[in-house]
């Protein structure tokens, strides 16, 4: 055991987040801490900690445990270079190496004067301690310190260039990163993460992923990023009802048992609350009658105890559920890069850049930190110029541009809710409401000021209101940085259904594989597009990576080459060798059966709908007759003298209670899909 959270127990404000919540971290084991928005995840990080305290509990270490905690915002000062900083931060090792570096100099001013012919009875000694204390710096990692160093800043984005800047002239997602390496690098026995992934690209997550899959010490992290947990945490304890809940396994897995769980919580539930119906009908309908009081006091004693035992269910996070309106409609063609250069005086960033992109293209750009995707982005919403070439926007296209860094659009002195307002003229309070509430802006938050507000409480507010009426191209720098997972799945819902284009760059795996369906890959000074999803793109880039080592790689299949460049031409050529394509892709037969396809399913999809919904009306009918007609027997005392008339009853209306409700839920989604069939 390295540490143990016993009985914890935390309020804010009389509203408590959890009670005798207890969580154990053993060496070796990455544990995912999940949770809605508001659950208490960070304070519980800081409970740990030390730097908030529990209202009772206590929190307990393994003896010389060493901790490590990475909150969502650091700034660093000075003027040490990045490489520096994170050296530096090895505060045992540095001062180690200093006394080893003090007793070399008493070595050999003590040696000289030993050659001279003087004595020095603790000569032997010194030499003994200075044994001692290269041997303590050498299992300390002391030699391998800055290799060290520089294989972690490399590995989380940095290029080599950069390390001897100072650390303070990196933005705010930089010194987060150089945070990060100061943390990694210390290696502690129990490392403390808040959302580590929220500055990093795609590559960078990857290689953390790797780094933390093979810790030796404790990790527990909060992330909102669902890959990430996938391929790195191997336990889950999540905040659920003022409860801490702990699983096996990674995020997937955690799903899976949770649902499990409920489901053997709400069948136990439905039993306890039949059995209580039951009893509360027999109660109410002979309680007066002096026959049957020894059965109705037993029926409430039962009552009561049934009452005392009943199963609570953790409260369900409300998924919200918009459809944003649509953009305005465009040309074809969205917008076209021509013969793009772009130098920083002597760094050439690429050159000769050719890219379209067309209405319902959604773009990822990927690759290394430092190769180009920002400012690609920027070349493409007009926020940078090019050097050399041009950048067309296509008819009626207007454009807008997310990122963490740019929220000067915002009013300091509005409300959240007054800054809605104005995004949203045509909105309901209640819709503005709904809105904030899905970017975690619940109850009083939406009177705050903006002025007040965190730079990621801005961020959200920012996000919210590029979505009340998005234009036809939206560019996305980051856009998962501070939301929770319910706020990524509405954004996700919405970016999957936005018709216009989309320019995304996210370091949020399951984002991108869930928007995308094109891949720009930036890097080497080269912009390569690959036609196709995330998955494709990843495949391409292994081929690629195979034929340039002398391997052999397996050739995709016919189903995995629809729609990508080099395989409709018929080309075996790898993916990154081919040019952008400077005029559209014409579309292939297959894909033209494909499409008619998918519209024919469609229809058979709403025929059958249609079909389905006129057996669900002939059902409801007669199953609510039949319920009325079971009310109206309840009624009656003489269905009590008869026991199993009684039961046939109450068991058909049990059934009936469930059937009814259902068909009707079924009845409002069929009618709902068949309108939006229609109107599609």
């Amino acid at each position: 055991m390295i540490a143990l959270a016993s009985n914890i127990t935390k309020s804010f404000g009389g509203r408590v987040l959890y009670a005798a919540a207890t969580l154990q971290l053993n060496a070796g084991e990455r544990w995912g801490l999940v949770g809605p928005n508001g659950a208490g995840k960070t304070t519980l990080l800081k409970i740990l900690m030390g730097q908030e305290s529990a209202d009772e509990g206590t929190v307990s270490f393994q003896k010389d445990a060493s901790i490590g905690y990475l909150e969502q915002e650091s700034k660093l000062a000075g003027d040490k270079s990045a490489l520096a900083e994170v050296v530096d931060s090895q505060t045992e090792i540095k001062r180690l190496e200093a006394q080893i570096r003090d007793m070399e100099a008493e070595i050999a001013r003590r040696g000289e004067e030993l050659a001279s012919g003087g004595s020095d009875d603790d000569y032997e000694a010194l030499l003994e301690r200075y044994g001692h204390a290269q041997d303590r710096f050498e299992r300390l990692g002391g030699y391998e310190l800055e290799a060290r160093a520089r294989q972690i800043l490399g590995g989380l984005g940095f290029p080599v260039e950069d390390f001897d800047k100072p650390a303070k002239e990196f933005s705010g997602g930089w010194q987060m990163r150089i945070a990060l390496s100061k943390l990694l690098l210390r290696h502690p026995d129990l490392l403390l993460l808040d959302e580590p992934t929220n500055h990093l690209d795609l590559e960078s997550v990857k290689w953390l992923e790797q780094f933390l899959s093979s810790y030796d010490g404790a990790v527990l992290l909060v992330s909102h990023d669902r890959s990430f947990m996938d391929a790195c945490v191997s336990h889950v304890a999540s905040l659920e009802n003022k409860r801490l809940m702990t699983y096996t396994g990674n995020y997937s897995s955690y799903l899976r048992q949770r649902e499990d769980n409920l489901e053997q919580l709400r069948a136990k539930r439905a039993a306890q609350e039949r059995d209580i119906q039951h009893m509360e009908v027999f109660i109410e309908r002979f309680r007066y009658k002096p026959t049957k009081a020894k059965q109705v006091q037993e029926r409430i004693k039962k009552l009561e105890r049934v009452k005392e035992e009943l199963v609570v269910l953790p409260e369900s996070s409300k998924k919200v559920h918009f459809r944003f309106p649509d953009p305005p409609r465009t040309g074809d063609e969205v917008v076209a890069l021509e013969g793009i250069s772009k130098h920083y005086e002597d760094n050439v960033v690429y050159d000769g850049v050719n890219l379209k992109l067309y209405r319902g293209d959604h773009v990822a750009l990927v690759g290394p930190n430092g190769a180009g995707k920002s400012t690609l982005m920027k070349l493409i919403n007009g926020h940078e110029r090019p050097t050399a070439g041009s950048v067309h926007l296509g008819q009626n296209v207007t454009q807008a541009y997310y990122a963490q860094h740019q929220l000067e659009t915002l009013n300091e002195a509005h409300t959240v809710m007054q800054e809605m307002d104005e995004a949203a003229p045509g909105w309901t309070s209640s819709d503005e409401r709904r809105l904030l509430g899905a970017f975690l802006f619940h109850g009083d938050d939406v009177e705050k000021p903006v002025g007040v507000l965190s730079g990621g409480e801005r961020a959200r507010l920012a996000l919210a209101r590029m979505l009340v009426a998005p234009d036809p191209l939206l560019c996305l720098d980051e856009p998962t940085n501070h939301l929770d997972i319910d706020s990524v799945d509405v954004l996700e819902d919405a970016l999957k259904a936005f018709p216009g284009t989309i320019v995304l760059i996210s370091h949020d795996e399951h984002l991108v594989r869930a928007v995308a369906n094109k891949v720009v890959d930036v890097r080497d000074h080269k912009v390569t597009l690959y036609d196709g999803d995330y998955d494709y793109y990843l495949y391409k880039r292994a081929e690629l990576e195979a034929r340039a080592s002398g391997d052999d790689f397996p050739r995709a299949s016919s189903s995995q080459a629809v729609g990508r460049p080099a395989d409709r031409a018929g080309s075996d050529a790898p993916a990154a060798k081919f040019s952008v394509p400077k005029t559209r892709n014409v579309k292939t037969k297959e894909q033209r059966r494909a499409e008619a396809e998918a519209r024919n399913a469609a229809n058979k999809a709403v025929r059958e709908e249609k079909k389905r919904l006129k057996q669900v009306e002939a059902a409801l009918k007669p199953a609510q007759a039949r319920y009325k007609e079971l009310m109206a027997l309840m009624a009656d005392e003489e269905l009590y003298n008869d026991a199993a008339k009684f039961d046939q009853c109450m068991k058909e209306y049990n059934a009936l209670s469930k059937k009814i409700p259902a068909l009707e839920e079924e009845w409002l989604e069929l009618t709902e899909k068949i309108e939006g069939g229609s109107n599609a």
